[in-house]
């Protein structure tokens, strides 16, 4: 029971420092930044199917599999926006 303590600990400040760093960004930078960040979501995404796939308990399986979906979300969400903000650059054919 210790272990998981701690786990959740790390987890939960996970989230305030997560929260915390994306609030104080700039809305101008927060899309270049999104898309710098694609390649740490994907590092995050197979962290994610390690967890959810090692089965050790029931509350990692399930964490990891949300971990999962929302590294997921994140890591699609990071390429729409890069390619919608890509597009921006293109010329208008005539």
């Amino acid at each position: 029971m210790g272990d998981f303590a701690v786990l959740l600990t790390i987890f939960v400040l996970a989230i305030f420092v997560g929260f915390e760093v994306i609030t104080k960004v700039s809305p101008i930078l927060h899309t270049p930044l999104m898309s710098g960040s694609n390649a740490i979501s994907g590092i995050t995404l197979i962290g994610a199917i390690l967890s959810a796939g090692s089965q050790k308990t029931q509350v990692t399986m399930i964490l990891g599999l949300a971990a999962v979906i929302f590294a997921t979300i994140n890591v699609v969400g990071g390429f729409v926006v890069t390619h919608r903000m890509l597009r921006k650059f293109r010329r208008k054919e005539e």
